[in-house]
């Protein structure tokens, strides 16, 4: 008998490989086994993805910095968890879509444009590529504001991965809830979220830095400032590369009359 992931000789009664620690699956694949495998890999209590979404509550340290240290079996690691939350984003977008007709994203009553339509549907169509751009905004601007633990580049963007990924997690359930029972506030309900990853960003460079007080403050607000500079210009990126391709043109931006 072999491991059928590293090929590993393995003795009859043994039920993971001492190898590569993979589960020595001997049943044929049905539908309650692959329900049993889903639910020990991201729903049991002494596995990964509880656990981590738990911790990233209330020691949010504990699990970076502990990836970044090395210890790689205890939490699920960034990629996981954020393929995860892009998974179940997609489904926002999807309820988004549907409820389309009822809900008015012109919160601030300047009037829609054909371009301004346009965008959006570009944006909803590359949700997960857009989200995932933030990730290196938020790590450039930690760099930029946070030096003082010497953090390289690739254990920043393991920072922003978690925050990122909770971050969309977390605000998952009550989306999906307003997108159901009260679409038409969905989009007061974005800005909320919106401003929810700014506190937890925050949160999580508290738990992170060394800095306190007056400095801490300081470096946070920085932090807001860089990443919206960097949020927005993503913003105004997007329309202009669609005007250069001809997606869009000129007179499309004129606001559509009532």
């Amino acid at each position: 008998m072999e491991c059928k992931n590293c090929q590993n000789s393995l003795q009859t009664d043994y039920s993971f490989c001492p190898d590569c620690g993979a589960k020595i699956i001997r049943n044929r694949l049905t539908i309650k086994n692959l329900l049993s495998d889903i639910t020990e890999r991201y729903f049991n209590l002494d596995n990964t993805f509880l656990k981590t979404f738990w911790h990233l509550f209330i020691k949010p340290e504990s699990v970076i910095d502990g990836y970044i240290k090395g210890i790689r079996r205890k939490y699920l690691n960034p990629i996981s968890y954020m393929g995860i939350a892009l998974t179940l984003s997609g489904l926002i977008v999807f309820l988004i879509k549907k409820k389309g007709g009822d809900i008015d994203f012109d919160v601030l009553g300047v009037g829609q444009s054909i371009a301004q339509e346009k965008v959006m549907e570009i944006t909803f169509d590359f949700q997960a590529i857009l989200f995932v751009l933030y990730i290196p905004m938020m790590a450039i601007a930690g760099w930029l504001s946070f030096q003082e633990k010497k953090y390289n580049f690739s254990e920043r963007l393991v920072i922003f991965t978690y925050t990122l990924a909770h971050y969309s997690l977390f605000i998952f359930v009550p989306s999906i809830l307003i997108l159901i029972f009260s679409p038409e506030n969905y989009p007061s309900f974005s800005m909320i979220a919106l401003l929810s990853m700014y506190v937890y960003s925050a949160y999580i460079i508290k738990r992170m830095s060394n800095e306190k007080g007056a400095s801490l403050v300081a470096k946070i607000l920085l932090f807001w400032v860089l990443f919206t500079v960097l949020y927005f210009s993503l913003s105004i990126i997007i329309p202009i590369v669609m005007l250069v391709i001809g997606e869009i043109s000129l007179q499309d931006f004129k606001p559509i009359k009532a």
